[in-house]
Formats: C-alpha cells, sequence, structure tokens
C-alpha cells in the first residue's frame, strides 16, 4: 500500500520554527516529485513547496519564500520543510504529496498522491 504519512507539526507563537517530515512507503518514491501543500479551513488546498526528483529543484509559493526550505532523502524516502519565523496565516493543515508527471509541480492540483496531514498552528 502507497502511504505517505507526516510528522512533526504542531503550535508555535509567530516568528517560531517547525520541521515537518514525510516518510513515503509502498514504493519507491525516487523519481517522484514531492511537495507539501496546506488548506486552512474554508479555504482550497494551497500549494507550498515542491522540489525535482532528478535535480531537486525546488519551487516555492511567494508567501513562503525566504522563510520555509524544502528538501528530500531519495534513499530513505523522505522528505523534508524546514518552517522558520512563522507567521499566523501559516496556520493550516500540511500535506505531503507526489507526482509522477513529468514536470515538477507548481499548483497542489499537479500532485496526485496524498498524506492524511498534520496541523501547524500559528500564535501571534
Amino acid at each position: 500500500q502507497v502511504q505517505l504519512v507526516e510528522s512533526g507539526g504542531g503550535s508555535v507563537q509567530a516568528g517560531g520554527s517547525l520541521r515537518l517530515s514525510c516518510v513515503a512507503s509502498g514504493r519507491s518514491f525516487s523519481s517522484d516529485h514531492m511537495g507539501w501543500v496546506r488548506q486552512s479551513p474554508g479555504t482550497e488546498r494551497e500549494f507550498v513547496a515542491s522540489i525535482n526528483w532528478y535535480d531537486k529543484s525546488t519551487w516555492y509559493a511567494d508567501s513562503v519564500k525566504g522563510r520555509f526550505t524544502i528538501s528530500r532523502d531519495n534513499v530513505g524516502n523522505k522528505l523534508s520543510l524546514q518552517m522558520n519565523n512563522l507567521k499566523p496565516e501559516d496556520t493550516a493543515v500540511y500535506y505531503c504529496a507526489s507526482s509522477r508527471a513529468l514536470l515538477t509541480p507548481r499548483r497542489s492540483e499537479e500532485f496526485d498522491t496524498w498524506g492524511q496531514g498534520t496541523q501547524v498552528t500559528v500564535s501571534s
């Protein structure tokens, strides 16, 4: 069974940091583009970041650029998201996602496999 399992969410004050992790299982994800998407109550899923499977080039939403860093470990089928200088508007459920498409995803709908999500809450 293909699974993406997130961890590392929690509650922090504005300006704080969190590191999210995702472990993929069920098959190798070394040839998948990977990424993070988030969703707040009453809103659609929002693209956060993605990383190319081959050259590890990265893409970020403008709202997180300079504060978040995505990375991957293909050997361990692991994906991470380091989140610094968190803001209340970063509060959301964060989903790990993967894609086997040709191009690295830059929109949430371009991913095809999803984890269950982990809650991140940032208080002011």
